[in-house]
């Protein structure tokens, strides 16, 4: 047996690996991480307001996954002129996620005095005597 382990008759020839795999982001790749970052964002803020269906987890996980992309995108670059030059989608992205913040907030808020009225009803319901033992002569 030969112990050169880059051939092997049953697997196909090594390939180099694919550019969006490779160890670190290109830097020109920022602008395209804050766009899909934007997006993202813009599309939670309406799926919350629009009180639809919205699934909020898998927005998350999207998110999630693009601030990785995007904390891994600023590591590599090391040259502060260069995040200059993306000032601006920067701050387009501040005020994005500061809207999202705030539908978040709004939602949440509502969610709470949801669940506060039905705290509510459910001890109303408990306490109108129907389930007390004095209405089953139990108290005597």
């Amino acid at each position: 047996m030969s112990d050169d382990l880059s051939y092997s008759p049953h697997l196909p020839a090594p390939r180099p690996m694919p550019e969006a795999f490779s160890a670190a982001p290109r830097p020109a790749n920022l602008s395209a991480i804050l766009g899909r970052i934007e997006d993202a964002v813009e599309e939670e803020t309406t799926g919350i307001r629009s009180g639809s269906s919205f699934d909020i987890k898998a927005s998350n996980e999207r998110k999630s996954r693009y601030l990785y992309e995007l904390n891994r995108a600023i590591k590599s670059i090391g040259d502060a002129r260069f995040l200059n030059e993306h000032r601006d989608g920067l701050a387009r992205l501040r005020e994005k996620l500061a809207r999202n913040e705030a539908a978040i907030r709004a939602h949440m808020s509502a969610v709470g005095e949801v669940a506060a009225l039905l705290q509510d009803v459910i001890q109303r319901s408990e306490a109108d005597g129907t389930y007390s033992a004095g209405e089953f002569g139990w108290a005597r």
